[in-house]
């Protein structure tokens, strides 16, 4: 969700240091903690209300699934990933049938022989 590096990580340490002070800061961490999982719960909580309202029919239901990226990927690209991989599977036996061939020797004609006397 956030990408932080350790660098901006040991500077938002230093200034927590520097503005609620040595002895504050393990208070707070307690406290951004303890407030962390309880917003973790109430996710938890939602989650298993929604499923126990709609009830077995949708008890599988994963609430990623209804974002709208894996929507369109599951409705829109998983019946062509099939035809897809297909497609793919062919063009590699064709690929390798090619390789396989022996190429044909070419040998050049004999020449041909023109009787002079015969004109």
């Amino acid at each position: 969700m956030f990408d932080i590096n350790a660098p901006e990580f040991l500077m938002l340490a230093a200034f927590a240091v520097i503005i609620f002070g040595p002895e504050k800061l393990p208070e707070l961490a307690r406290k951004a903690a303890r407030l962390l999982n309880y917003f973790r719960n109430i996710a938890n909580d939602a989650q298993g209300k929604l499923r126990a309202e709609l009830g077995t029919d949708l008890a599988d239901l994963n609430i990623s699934d209804l974002h709208p990226k894996a929507l369109l990927a599951s409705t829109l690209l998983d019946p062509v990933k099939s035809e897809v991989t297909a497609v793919a599977t062919t063009v590699s036996e064709v690929v390798t049938e090619a390789r396989t061939v022996e190429e044909p020797v070419l040998v050049a004609p004999a020449p041909v022989v023109f009787d002079t006397e015969a004109t």
